[in-house]
């Protein structure tokens, strides 16, 4: 089969080119990277259930090489993180008081989850 430029612009095209290879194969030969590639360029405007059942090929090879002939995102060389700045922790203050005690407990620059935790707990010893 003569090669063709492999930009389709119809799924038209690409049926006949699909049927053409068929008629003219011999045995079971695989299908050639040139047909692949206009199968591909098809499914990208036609869609992969479209194409793979318009032109008698299967969908998972055809989403596979759609896949592959895709531009991959180069991934970055070097990745700063950068942690946020130090903002002023609030002052608390937390007063409890019992039958025989009062307790008072002053926390300077401690982070809210720290506060979450620390009320669970005594929480969990008065129950």
């Amino acid at each position: 089969m003569p090669r063709r430029n492999t930009a389709i612009i119809t799924i038209e095209e690409a049926k006949a080119r699909f049927g053409e290879w068929r008629q003219n194969r011999r045995g079971k030969a695989r299908i050639p990277a040139e047909l692949w590639s206009a199968a591909v360029a098809v499914a990208r405007k036609e869609g992969l259930n479209r194409t793979a059942r318009e032109l008698h090929v299967a969908w998972d090879d055809l989403k596979r090489r759609m896949e592959e002939a895709s531009p991959k995102p180069a991934l970055p060389a070097f990745v700063e993180l950068v942690t946020p700045r130090a903002s002023s922790l609030p002052e608390c203050t937390i007063e409890l008081e019992g039958r025989r005690a009062k307790l008072r407990i002053q926390l300077k620059n401690v982070p809210a989850s720290y506060l979450a935790t620390l009320s669970r707990e005594l929480w969990e010893q008065a129950s």
